[in-house]
């Protein structure tokens, strides 16, 4: 089972019994480990010696209340991310928590375990979220603009290539590309889901005129959640790409955007060493220097009803992958840290 928050040390601040067992439950089955403490004087004695990666604690509790504790932690230079999560209606607490430099703040009752994953994600991942979010809301405010404006949709387009060399989910990942420089042609997204899993993916954007950049922008805004969305839901680690490029052609036919969409889709785990590649319509081979494996290509996303692929999953250490279509040639290259 998928437990993205191994390795995670995460210290729950609650002194109702019920919900601390029920956040203490949860957080363990995402693979955290766990301190409990029912005030903030407690807290401060179980964060003695111990580095913690994320607080989550109430604001009304007994001897040491939240916003005492909050601003204890603050005053003594520990930067370490803080999720209140209160009953309180005194939105004057809430605005002195924020300013006090926490997070964020979620109001009891939590209903929806969904907001909550997403939340402490985003509090332990700030970079990766924020940016993201971010992205999402200019696509989505601008969509219509976009629609009607191709140079302006290519533009932000090419504004979004991800880095050519970085280090993410403890692989150094660089990538050259191929193609005509004044016009998008194979376009490339490639991200951390956590510390130990990243995932990628390649799409020609040359086969369907105007609307392959706009299933760029829309597969860029969306790819990221539907992948966390189906690791949450696995029985394994290991994700399938397949049912994911079959959602990625009905949210293609939804958007009203016709057209051929060749479509390569990569994950990676450092921890298991274990590579999956998924190809909907782009030619691709992969190098790991004991092995040369062709890729078949499949049949572009949007040329049928249903997605036909094909998937290779290989366990290696480091690798290079070409990729190439109409739009031109990518080489991908990998290794672990």
């Amino acid at each position: 089972m998928t437990q993205p928050l191994t390795g995670k040390q995460i210290l729950i601040v609650e002194d109702e019994p019920v919900f601390r067992s029920l956040l203490d439950s949860w957080l363990t089955s995402l693979g955290a480990s766990t301190s409990l403490a029912q005030d903030g004087l407690e807290a401060l004695e179980k964060m003695s010696g111990i580095t913690m990666d994320l607080i989550i604690c109430d604001l009304a509790m007994p001897r040491m209340n939240g916003l005492k504790f909050v601003e204890r932690v603050r005053n003594e230079g520990d930067q370490t991310p803080i999720l209140v999560i209160s009953a309180t209606e005194n939105m004057a607490d809430i605005a002195r928590a924020l300013r006090l430099g926490v997070q964020d703040v979620l109001l009891k009752p939590v209903k929806d375990l969904n907001r909550l994953k997403e939340t402490v994600f985003a509090c332990l991942y700030p970079n990766m979220f924020n940016s993201r979010v971010e992205e999402e809301e200019r696509l989505f405010q601008d969509w219509d603009a976009l629609v009607s404006n191709p140079h302006a949709a290519s533009k932000l387009l090419q504004e979004l290539q991800p880095p050519v060399q970085q280090v993410i989910s403890h692989c150094r990942v660089n990538y050259r590309q191929l193609v005509a420089a004044d016009q998008p042609g194979l376009v490339l997204d490639i991200a951390p889901l956590s510390d130990d899993d990243l995932a990628f993916y390649c799409l020609d954007v040359t086969r369907a005129g105007d609307n392959g950049v706009l299933a760029a922008l829309l597969l860029r805004a969306l790819f990221n959640g539907l992948l966390q969305e189906q690791l949450s839901h696995q029985g394994q680690r290991l994700p399938e790409l397949g049912s994911l490029l079959k959602q990625v052609n009905h949210l293609f036919r939804q958007a009203n955007l016709p057209g051929q969409f060749p479509l390569l889709v990569g994950y990676y785990h450092s921890g298991l060493k274990n590579l999956i590649l998924v190809s909907a319509g782009l030619n691709a081979t992969l190098n790991t220097g004991e092995h040369h494996i062709q890729v078949s290509n499949g049949v572009p996303l949007g040329t049928l009803g249903t997605a036909y692929l094909n998937q290779i999953s290989h366990r290696c250490d480091s690798w290079q992958c070409q990729i190439w279509g109409t739009g031109g040639r990518l080489r991908l290259m990998l290794s672990t840290e």
